[in-house]
């Protein structure tokens, strides 16, 4: 794409198309680029996904956009962590937080790290990753993550949101910032003679040109996958879930700052607070239960059995693409790929994909060279996700179902998970080997240990020894102290969200 040729096509509204028309629109401000969002008025948005990781609030601040602006307009509430519940059977393991680190854990995580690994030798210590964190103590308090003045420590936190309001909400954003949209239903891809995307035809008789392309079609992939032909690598063997039913039902007066994900017979079942509702899913597999069985499953998770709130059934595909970037394309979302939702990682890979494009393109790198290094980065981090989400279902000690049996017996794992695994199981520190593994481009070292600690992945109690001096050199109880005075700094979740509406 030289500097000549600045015409940008996106395909596909959604809350991955328009944070592309954002970020393109932001980064490439006052370059001359002509970007055009179309949309079909015929096909539907998936838009399920309603959390995100910490990465998003600096999406928001990129695009200055505040949080006063935004969260009220698409009824959020903020989120530190997501509590696994019932993933593991071991007797204090039931239950576990996997949380949005904060600056104030760098005086608790050595603990953490010093009491797991000398738990998996053999030494009775407390190993269980919720004591040592802060996210699990505002959890418990139902606590906001926003840091006042006096307490000079940063926490990292997502937000929870309707995904339709909030793609209408960037929408706009979007078309201040320049960002043209078209409804109408691309019908044809034509290709040049270099296997190019040449331009899009609409069923309203358009033809629409650009230098580049961005496939925001959802699982369709109209043009990275139908047009170009780019292979889809499918994770169906190792991720068997591949169906949700989604409800809403109504809020609690109170309600804390994270995601609950509950396993249940074929899969799990997401809750996640937004201001005005609950949004619940229940993920599960096509291949074990049928879908008025699951949905009879989760109507009875809910206590909505008697009910006749209608639930919305969804299909996916759990994979990638094997390139994001090929040719004059570029794809987001759903287009490129889809890691189950169980870490809502989903917003993140397309912030990282559309920020690393820019900076190619920035850098002058629209070569064959740079569209190779930036693919393997890109799959690299889906990989990455990939693997940390098996390890939720390899390690599971359920049995009560063939659909959990089959995970917990699961060989068909990445050699870098196994090697994780192997590693663990050994009694070694994985640090190295995540690195070795190229495992730690997306979740730290941190979030490994609190999933492989979270559902007691130790040897058994009755196995355990008394520790020393020396390996009890940490007190719990100044450990819990420290992370009650914490805090003590913030207001309830509830205040916080009132005062953003004021």
């Amino acid at each position: 794409m030289n500097d000549h040729k600045k015409r940008v096509v996106i395909l596909g509204g959604g809350t991955a198309g328009w944070i592309t028309a954002n970020l393109m629109a932001t980064h490439w401000k006052d370059k001359g680029f002509d970007i055009t969002l179309v949309e079909s008025p015929d096909i539907g948005i998936i838009g399920v996904g309603e959390g995100s990781t910490p990465p998003l609030k600096g999406f928001m601040d990129v695009i200055g956009v505040k949080e006063s602006e935004w969260m009220p307009e698409c009824n959020a509430t903020y989120k530190v962590g997501i509590t696994f519940k019932d993933w593991s059977t071991k007797p204090g393991f039931t239950e576990y937080v996997h949380p949005f680190l904060a600056q104030p854990d760098q005086f608790t995580a050595p603990a953490f790290f010093h009491n797991s690994f000398l738990r998996r030798k053999g030494v009775d210590l407390e190993g269980h990753p919720d004591h040592f964190f802060l996210a699990t103590e505002m959890i418990r308090q139902k606590l906001a993550p926003v840091t006042p003045e006096n307490f000079p420590f940063e926490i990292a936190y997502g937000y929870h949101f309707d995904s339709g309001l909030l793609g209408k909400f960037l929408a706009r954003v979007a078309e201040k910032k320049g960002v043209k949209y078209k409804s109408a239903t691309v019908t044809d891809v034509l290709l040049d003679t270099q296997g190019n995307i040449d331009c899009l035809k609409t069923a309203e008789g358009e033809t629409l040109k650009a230098d580049l392309y961005v496939d925001s079609s959802g699982f369709r992939g109209q043009l990275i996958q139908q047009a170009l032909k780019v292979p889809f690598q499918s994770c169906a063997e190792s991720l068997f879930n591949d169906s949700a039913v989604v409800f809403a039902t109504e809020q609690e007066e109170s309600y804390a700052p994270h995601t609950i994900s509950t396993a249940l017979k074929y899969g799990w079942a997401w809750k996640i607070p937004l201001t005005n509702r609950n949004g619940n899913g229940y993920v599960y597999s096509s291949r074990f239960v049928d879908d008025d069985k699951a949905e009879t499953e989760f109507r009875q998770h809910l206590g909505l059995l008697d009910s006749d709130v209608e639930a919305r059934r969804l299909k996916f595909k759990v994979g990638r693409v094997e390139q994001h970037w090929a040719k004059n394309c570029l794809a987001v979302g759903l287009s490129q790929g889809f890691i189950e939702p169980l870490e809502a990682t989903a917003l993140d890979m397309v912030q990282e994909t559309v920020t690393r494009f820019i900076e190619a393109y920035n850098n002058g790198n629209y070569t064959d060279k740079y569209r190779k290094e930036f693919n393997d980065r890109i799959s690299g981090r889906f990989d990455a996700v990939r693997d940390y989400i098996v390890c939720h279902y390899r390690i599971t000690s359920r049995s009560d179902s063939d659909y959990w049996i089959a995970n917990g017996s699961n060989e068909k794992i990445s050699p870098s998970l196994r090697a994780i695994l192997m590693s663990w199981m050994a009694g070694k520190n994985i640090t190295d080997e995540l690195l070795d593994q190229k495992l730690d481009v997306y979740f730290p070292n941190v979030s490994w240990n609190c999933l492989l600690t979270g559902k007691g992945i130790y040897p058994p109690q009755e196995q355990l020894r008394p520790g020393n001096e020396l390996a009890n050199k940490y007190k719990m109880e100044d450990i819990h102290e420290f992370i009650r005075r914490c805090a003590l700094n913030f207001k309830s979740h509830q205040e916080q969200l009132q005062l953003l509406r004021q």
